[in-house]
């Protein structure tokens, strides 16, 4: 039964001002159809794909047996005969069509869709057990899109990593590596550091990164800066404008049969240009928090908490952000429903007219938050989003959730996903900014295609309505995602 008519490629491929051939859909859908008509009987786990296709490991592939796909000839290739010497190459296509009603609220109507695409391309290149050199290319392009593209939405061709691993040591479970060069990160829920994986373009960052493993920690010691996307050819950099360091470690509660995760961790971001509602100036800012997650028995639970510290101008930072999810599955029911209560709250400024600023900074969020609407961010604000996740099918997952947002302090304003200001709150004393449910289905066709849907409605608040366009927002996006 086919669930989720796939689209016709040539009608994609028409889409917007450029041209793309056939042949490249032609490829993807040949290869999904052989990739399909494999039984599954290899003797060797399949590992799904990771959100950072840097930790991903195929040196089982070794074993001539465990190569159960033709795919898997390019994931691995022995250089000489020892196996610890070879190198194995992947990438992703992905095709996103996106419509958009009243971006920011305003009465400004988006061209009725347009569509993103984002390509990437990587060598995985193992030089025995202590070096490893790692190098990816993205292309991220827009077509359509009123006023062009964001700088999330369009990068033509860049590097979006190349880093050297050097593994200082490494013995039964303990291992110590350091990573130079550009690279992707992400830890934790990936609320604060993240690659962006929502948004076409991915964010990265230039620098060093020291890693420890053993059999109860985790620590990662980094100091980097942001690259800054840029739209044309190999023209991103590094931001000298921003520098951003800290320390992230992780390891499961004593005893490891609780199923319950401790992460630690202390950020610091020097950025020389910050903007708030008090004004633009240099920020310093310290962020030290914990996060406590894990399983029990139906339950699962997320709890994160972090307070910021710091500079802002001549004033002091003084912020904070608690973050929290639990949820219920129904295991023995059909679809195996999943409820849950999102619940989070980030300070914002008090007194805007005063050198102190209270304002939180979600630094380097991971653009999922909202389904993708990406109208407001986790700053200065207080949501409840009640969830509910169904698997109708084996490989289908329904989302439903409902969102309630209201600002933490009527001081400050209103912010983006990634922590810009995009409304002044001076207008209004009120609170509630407004509400979106949204539909989320995902479809694993297999292993290596995913297809997607989301729709959100946002229907405005007093705040919104008191401080400037007030529109209700729709957003569709429907997106094919082709790993290999």
């Amino acid at each position: 039964m086919q669930l989720w008519p796939l689209p016709n490629p040539a009608l994609i491929v028409d889409a917007g001002k450029r041209k793309y051939p056939n042949a490249v859909y032609a490829t993807v859908l040949a290869i999904v159809s052989s990739t399909l008509s494999i039984a599954q009987n290899s003797p060797c786990p399949i590992p799904e794909y990771k959100y950072l296709r840097a930790d991903e490991d195929y040196g089982y592939l070794r074993n001539p047996a465990c190569r159960s796909e033709p795919l898997d000839a390019l994931k691995y290739i022995p250089l000489k005969s020892a196996p610890e010497w070879f190198v194995s190459l992947g990438g992703e296509i992905r095709e996103n069509v996106e419509y958009f009603s009243n971006p920011r609220w305003s009465a400004k109507l988006q061209d009725p869709a347009y569509l993103l695409q984002r390509y990437m391309a990587h060598s995985d290149l193992h030089l025995g057990e202590r070096f490893r050199i790692f190098t990816q290319l993205k292309s991220g392009l827009e077509s359509n899109r009123a006023g062009g593209p964001r700088l999330i939405d369009e990068d033509k061709l860049d590097i979006n990593q190349a880093f050297l691993d050097l593994t200082l040591y490494a013995g039964g479970k303990n291992s110590l590596i350091l990573r130079t060069g550009r690279q992707e990160l992400a830890f934790g829920s990936r609320r604060y550091i993240s690659a962006r994986e929502g948004p076409n373009v991915r964010q990265t960052f230039d620098g060093v990164r020291l890693a420890f493993s053993s059999d109860r920690w985790t620590v990662n010691i980094l100091a980097t800066k942001p690259v800054q996307s840029k739209l044309g050819i190999f023209d991103d950099a590094p931001d000298s404008s921003q520098t951003f360091w800290g320390l992230y470690a992780s390891r499961p509660l004593t005893p490891a049969v609780t199923g319950f995760h401790l992460d630690l961790y202390y950020l610091g971001l020097d950025r020389k240009r910050a903007r708030f509602v008090q004004g633009t100036a240099r920020e310093q800012r310290h962020s030290v928090g914990t996060r406590l997650w894990g399983k029990r028995s139906s339950w699962d639970e997320d709890f994160e908490l972090i307070y910021q510290l710091g500079r802002f101008n001549d004033g002091a930072i003084q912020a904070w952000s608690v973050e929290s999810e639990t949820g219920y599955t129904f295991t023995s029911r059909p679809a195996r429903p999943r409820l849950a209560l999102k619940a989070d709250s980030a300070s914002g400024d008090r007194n805007p007219n005063d050198k102190d600023l209270q304002t939180f900074n979600p630094l380097f969020p991971r653009g999922l938050y909202h389904q993708l609407v990406d109208l407001n961010g986790h700053v200065n604000f207080i949501d409840l989003d009640p969830t509910l996740v169904l698997h109708p099918f084996a490989r289908w997952s329904l989302t439903v959730d409902w969102d309630f947002f209201w600002r933490e302090s009527v001081g400050d304003g209103l912010y983006g996903v990634g922590g810009f200001l995009i409304r002044q709150g001076s207008k209004s004393r009120a609170r509630y900014v407004g509400s979106q449910p949204s539909l989320i289905g995902e479809w694993r066709v297999q292993r290596h295609l995913t297809a997607v849907f989301i729709y959100t409605h946002f229907t405005p608040g007093t705040f919104l309505k008191q401080t400037g366009p007030g529109r209700t927002v729709n957003y569709g996006s429907v997106w094919l995602d082709f790993k290999f």
